[in-house]
This record gives C-alpha cells, structure tokens and sequence, in this order.
C-alpha cells in the first residue's frame, strides 16, 4: 500500500481497518502516514518525501523522486504481494504502478479514481494499460474508468462518515481557548503541503487582518496539519492576525484527531485551501470560501487542461456553483476579503449543498474503508477465477 499526503493515509488507514476486519491475518507494506502506521504499517521512508503538487514544485525535487519511484517499484516487485494498492498520490502512484505492471503479475488498485471529469480526460485510458481496478470517492466517477476497461466500484467517502462534534463539545472547545460563544469564529485551513503554506499564506493573512478589523470580536483558529506544522508556525509569525494554531505536534493522534474534528464543527465558517478537507467542511455544516493557485508555470500548464468551472468537490457532487472560489490569477487580497465578507453575510445557501453532498457520498451507509476492503477482496477473487 502506498499513500503520499495526509488524505491519502487517511484513506489508507481506513481502508487498512476494513481489510483485518475480513482478513484478520492479512500483512501490510509499503508507504505511508500515522493512520496507516497505527493500523500496522512500518513505512519504507517516510510520507512527507511525496507531497509535492504541480509540475515547477516537482522540478527541484526531480531525481530524488525518481530514485524513490525506482526503489519502490523494485520493492514491490521483489516482495511480490497479492495486491498493490496506491491511494492518490498519482505523479508517484501511476509511475509506480506502471514499472510494476512491466515486470510483474501484481494485480493493481488506484485508490481514488484521478478527476478526468476535471482535467486531462485521455488519462483514463492511459492508466487502464496498468491500473486493473479503481476504487472511486464519488457516484459519477465510474463510468469515466469502465468505459476504458478497468473495473471501478464506489465506495464512498470517509468524510461523510466522521461524527459530528456534539453542541457540548464545541462549547467546551470554546472555554477551554477563550473564545466567547457570541464571537464570530473563522477556522483556516493553509493546506497540507508545504508548497500550499507558502503561496497561500501571505494572501490568507493579510485578507484575514482586513476582515478582523473590520469585525474585531471574529476570533481566527487554524488547525495545523502535521506534515505543515513548523511550516505554519513559521509563516503566521509575520500575519496581522494572530490565530489560535492548533499544533498536532506531541499529541497522541486520536487527540489530534478530535481536537481538528471539534474545532471544524464549533467554528461559523472557513477560509480553505482547495481539496479533500472541504469534504471534512461538509460534514462539519460549516459553509467555507475555497482558495487555490500553484506556481505560476504550473498554473499556466494546468488551466489549459482544466475542463471544469469549479474546482470545488461539493459544487461537483451537487452539480451547484454555491460554494465561492478564489483561485489562480484571481487570489488576491481583495478577492479573498469580497469573498469572506460575502459569505459571513449569508453563510446558509451552503448548508443545504453539504447535506446533500454527505448524503451522495454515504452518509448512513456502510463504512467506506470497510466498504473499499470489500471491493478489494471481491474484485481480487474474481480476477483470480477469470485468469
């Protein structure tokens, strides 16, 4: 199994649970985080090493992760596991996967179907030459893969199975860090990656001064991540806003875990990088502006590939443009305070496209790792019966 950035171990380590509940007697290797180290993984180096995102941020690490590429593939092959399972991560996963496939017979997992419906659609039909089955997040994503021949089940999203904090507990998140229950709450969420602190960082603090001076009772939490954590630490020293960092650093991770979970539900709205965690929003209920850019080569690269309005998983799922964004060219300091100010005016037309995203992804139904285990094992059996 290999994960290269926090959602990934995330859905690693989910999917890792689901498979000793059927497979109690089953052995992991690979890469990976603290979820899927908890669940029994020893990680061949360590995780962080991958999460790099955009074409000029890979340029200067090139060689190292080629090497890295080169070396796990080897693993997997002289290991010869029964299945290899990648989780997102796909610049390191696919390049992976494919060597693999060269040399090898291992039946191979994606999981996480790649956004064909977003950008480059012709990648479909590339990775069914070594990828034979995808495990997607969302309900409209397998027809994109069977229709190149992979087999694709959907398995739903952890997000839409994370308990909600209780009133009670963001109450006490409240008192426990002074915050007055009448004072406006912003959460904001840099990223987890550190190329994402650097370029959002700047434009976050400075549109967060002008909106908290504007509204001097709003009070500012930022729940590090921590792949980031020194990374934020550093960069929110030179804000005008001083939040509450919520460092994960030295806390036993299902502390880290409520805390982040508390923290997302007790807060009014959010300002937030662009990715899984606007899942993690939705199923907090709070309503959040989305931001993104990268490099400016990568961004001149990537937008002409793009083939969708929104970068947004929740208008995606809802197929609504409720939640606003303030992407590439347009992330500047003014277009994120117009956006702040806009959506704590009217935060509710997103509460309602967030309950019906939850509900697209699962909500009430079966656990969605326990649910990819299953797929897993069953699709594993009947390719053995088939071959």
């Amino acid at each position: 199994m290999l994960a290269g950035e926090p959602s990934g171990d995330a859905l690693g380590g989910a999917l890792m649970a689901g498979l000793k509940t059927l497979v109690p007697d089953i052995r992991f290797d690979g890469i990976g985080g603290p979820l899927m180290m908890a669940e029994g993984l020893v990680s061949r180096f360590d995780m962080s090493e991958l999460s790099v995102m955009g074409i000029a941020e890979v340029l200067p690490k090139y060689f190292h992760l080629k090497r890295r590429i080169a070396e796990t593939a080897q693993a997997v092959v002289d290991t010869r596991p029964d299945i290899l399972i990648t989780i997102d991560a796909p610049d390191f996963s696919f390049r992976v996967a494919r060597r693999v496939k060269a040399l090898s017979g291992v039946r191979t997992v994606h999981y996480v179907a790649p956004t064909v419906w977003a950008w480059r659609p012709g990648r479909a039909k590339k990775i069914a030459r070594f990828i034979d089955h995808v495990l997607a997040l969302f309900p409209f994503e397998p027809p994109y893969m069977e229709a190149e021949g992979m087999a694709c089940d959907f398995v739903g999203h952890p997000a839409a199975t994370v308990p909600r904090a209780s009133e009670a507990a963001c109450a006490a998140f409240r008192a426990t860090h002074g915050l007055e229950a009448a004072d406006p709450l912003m959460l904001v969420l840099p990223g987890s990656r550190k190329g994402e602190v650097a370029r959002m960082g700047p434009v976050f603090g400075a549109a967060l001064g002008r909106v908290q001076a504007a509204r001097p009772g709003m009070r500012i939490v930022l729940p590090a991540a921590p792949s980031v954590a020194a990374a934020v630490a550093e960069e929110v020293a030179g804000w005008p806003v001083s939040p509450l960092v919520l460092d994960p650093r030295g806390k036993p991770l299902d502390q880290m875990q409520q805390e982040k979970r508390v923290a997302f539900a007790a807060a009014d709205v959010a300002l937030a990088t662009s990715g899984t965690v606007s899942l993690e929003l939705a199923a907090a209920g709070t309503p959040m502006v989305s931001a993104f850019d990268l490099h400016w080569l990568s961004r001149a690269i990537i937008t002409r590939m793009v083939t969708t309005d929104t970068g947004s998983l929740i208008n995606h799922v809802t197929d609504s443009r409720v939640v606003p964004e303030v992407v590439g060219q347009d992330l500047t300091v003014d277009n994120t305070v117009a956006a702040m100010e806009a959506l704590l005016a009217d935060p509710e037309p997103q509460r309602a496209a967030m309950a019906l995203t939850m509900e697209r992804l699962g909500q009430g139904g079966e656990d969605p790792g326990l649910r990819a285990a299953r797929a897993v094992l069953a699709r594993a059996r009947f390719f053995d019966e088939k071959s």
